[in-house]
């Protein structure tokens, strides 16, 4: 499966514009150019928390399918928010654990400008 194509013809994560970087081997990395759009502030671009929320779990699929080769369907996701995204956002993202039913993935989220961590994540995803 070619990982960065799937993910590019999902129509959600291609509305955000999120972007998966890289991922092999366990491991994934994706990025967000911030738009006016996205924020949830009218008078500071400020991401809202749902797009930073897609990204970290757009991410955390990536990584996870870089080791099953298949879709992996999100069974949950929890998310702490540590710091206002205020531009570009990257994120990256290491699977825990691979099992044949679930896989446990850890995502940390980054402001692109100063390298900020602005949210940490763990995602449990189907994987059988």
């Amino acid at each position: 499966m070619d990982i960065e194509s799937f993910f590019e013809e999902m129509p959600f994560a291609d509305l955000l514009g999120v972007e998966v970087t890289e991922a092999a081997d366990g491991h994934a990395e994706g990025r967000l150019e911030m738009r006016e759009e996205l924020s949830w502030n009218a008078d500071q671009l400020m991401a809202h928390g749902g797009v930073t929320f897609t990204l970290a779990d757009t991410v955390g699929g990536a990584a996870l399918v870089s080791q099953v080769d298949q879709p992996v369907p999100t069974i949950d996701m929890r998310i702490d928010y540590l710091d206002a995204g205020t531009g570009d956002l990257y994120a990256e993202a290491d699977v825990v654990r691979c099992g044949g039913d679930v896989g446990t993935v850890d995502v940390d989220v980054y402001a692109a400008a100063d390298d900020t961590l602005i949210a940490d994540a763990r995602g449990v995803y189907k994987t059988g």
